[in-house]
């Protein structure tokens, strides 16, 4: 096979992989806090594209533009659905938010149905089919700016979580909860902030992902798997690992098109997930059990 489609298959992978680091390190950072799997993280997603889809047909908004109001409309509602449903629902305990995430997801993407109906949606920007050239490669404009706009979000939460007090909340909590109460923070409002900031980087990843992907009801379920063996694959919790991992699957399921077709491309993303449970349980980076 040529080099040049190979380096290119490559590329588009990593370009992809970018985008797939975002929504997993929401994922991650609420896991790394709360300690549970959010089951809700995909619906979430979903109904963040929805909500770019709309400010573009109905006010004209550019997709990345909207970014300004999805991020915080995304933590908004975050950190609503904690202090007014998970938190206060819960009791503290994991199963009951597991049960509670779940059952979050299943109403919203039945409220998607009744609102959306089943269809699939596309946006075109004025800058959909531009292409960018790098020697005899080409790759879609739309591709590499949200690729970057990835990466630096991803780095601001980085310096956000190590460097601002409320970072360092957040970490204290993630470490030990009853000395992060001890010393007086207020466990359950760094609960609420982290899921909130987990769910604003769908929002930003929603801005991210529509010019260049579809939207419909059921367009979670796309990437909560890839959400997911991110996680396990980089480490559950770890920053680091979303960031490599999102790369190592975006190569993948590149690859795996190019090898045995768009429509089975993703086989090698369950393939992965696989391996790590059964090999490397803790993750790339994970701190072994």
């Amino acid at each position: 096979m040529d080099s040049t489609i190979l380096i290119s298959a490559a590329l588009n992978g990593l370009l992809v992989g970018g985008i797939y680091t975002l929504v997993a390190s929401g994922l991650t950072l609420i896991y790394g806090v709360l300690h549970i799997i959010n089951f809700a993280h995909g619906s979430l997603l979903m109904m963040g594209m929805f909500g770019v889809y709309y400010l573009l047909i109905k006010l004209r908004l550019d997709p990345y533009i909207s970014m300004l109001i999805m991020v915080p409309a995304m933590y908004a509602i975050g950190y609503v659905l904690y202090k007014g449903l998970i938190g206060r629902f819960s009791s503290g305990k994991d199963e009951n938010i597991l049960l509670i995430t779940l059952g979050l997801s299943i109403v919203l993407e039945n409220l998607a149905l009744m609102f959306f109906k089943g269809d699939t949606r596309t946006i075109t920007v004025g800058y959909s089919d531009t292409m960018v050239e790098l020697g005899p490669l080409l790759f879609s404009l739309p591709k590499v700016i949200s690729f970057f706009i990835a990466m630096l979000l991803c780095a601001l939460l980085g310096l956000y979580i190590k460097k601002s007090n409320t970072g360092k909340a957040i970490r204290a909590v993630a470490k030990e909860r009853m000395g992060a109460r001890l010393v007086g923070i207020d466990v359950d409002r760094i609960f609420a902030i982290s899921y909130g900031i987990g769910v604003a980087t769908l929002g930003a990843a929603a801005c991210l992902l529509m010019p260049i992907f579809y939207v419909s009801p059921y367009t979670g379920h796309v990437f909560v798997l890839v959400a997911f063996t991110v996680v396990v694959l980089g480490g559950m919790g770890s920053f680091l690992g979303a960031v490599v991992g999102g790369l190592i699957v975006g190569l993948t399921e590149s690859f795996g098109g190019l090898f045995l077709g768009e429509s089975l491309g993703q086989i090698g993303i369950s393939l992965i997930f696989i391996l790590i449970l059964l090999f490397r349980p803790q993750g790339l980076f994970g701190a072994r059990g």
